[in-house]
Order: structure tokens, then C-alpha cells, then sequence
């Protein structure tokens, strides 16, 4: 592959990192996030588009627009892992493997949270390990990419 990109996707209410639910998510920004995903990325000589929004279609449309442009998509639907079969679609339409990564454990939280629309699809899934996840899906993902 010679694109040696990634896309960073942060689904809704991952704009209020470092406020919402402290205790749950962390104290760490969505911009500690996009830099630490990006300084890892770096290190693998990777590059790394980062998009968050709260709308469903932005997201579907961010994922579309990087076919051909991105390796792999790195992804914290938020939300949407429950509940979005057309997000699941954008991201097996456009052909290229992604990780999912969720900062809290999933599993100890919620019941309807343990379901992800994902899981069975993604390359590579992180799940509780705080921001740190992120920094581990990229470098799953880019050592699956085999580059």
C-alpha cells in the first residue's frame, strides 16, 4: 500500500473529552487524543486526517471521502457502535481494514453498550484502556497493514 495515511474518526460527545464523565472517560482531550494518535502514527511513518462530529452523516462522509487516500480508518464511533448499521456499511464500503477503539470497557458498563455493530468487521478492537487504546490500534492496525 502506498498510502501512508490513516483517518481518525471520533464519533459524537468525544468532543467533550476532558469534561463529560471524568471518571468514566478520563480527564485526557479529544486533542490529546488526535496528538497521541498522531505521534504514534509518526513513528510508524504514518500521517493522520482526524475528523469528529456529532452527526452520523458527517462521519459516513468523512469515511467515503478518504477511499484511495487513507490505508486505514481508526475508529471510536461512540454511540453509533449500537446503533449504526449505516456506519458499519461506510466503513466495509470503502474496503480498507479500521480498529475500533472504545476508552472505557465497554463490557463493565451498560448491558446495550457489550453489543457493537462493528466488532465482527474490524481489523483490530481496543476496548478500556483509556486514551492509550488509540496509540494501541494504530499500531495494531499499521502492523496488519504489513507496511
Amino acid at each position: 500500500m502506498s498510502t501512508r495515511r490513516l483517518l481518525l474518526v471520533n464519533g459524537p460527545n468525544l468532543n467533550l473529552l476532558g469534561t463529560r464523565e471524568p471518571e468514566v472517560y478520563g480527564t485526557a482531550t479529544l486533542a490529546d487524543v488526535e496528538q497521541l494518535t498522531a505521534e504514534t502514527a509518526a513513528a510508524l511513518g504514518y500521517e493522520v486526517r482526524a475528523v469528529q462530529s456529532n452527526h452520523e452523516g458527517v462521519l459516513i462522509d468523512a469515511i467515503h471521502s478518504v477511499r484511495g487516500d487513507c490505508a486505514g480508518i481508526v475508529i471510536n464511533p461512540g454511540g453509533l457502535t449500537h446503533t449504526s448499521v449505516s456506519l458499519r456499511d461506510a466503513l466495509t464500503g470503502v474496503g480498507m481494514p479500521f480498529a475500533e477503539v472504545h476508552i472505557s470497557d465497554v463490557y463493565a458498563r451498560e448491558s446495550f453498550r457489550h453489543f457493537s455493530y462493528l466488532e465482527d468487521v474490524a481489523a483490530v478492537r481496543v476496548v478500556g484502556k483509556g486514551i492509550d487504546g488509540y496509540a494501541e490500534a494504530v499500531r495494531e492496525l499499521i502492523a496488519q497493514l504489513g507496511e
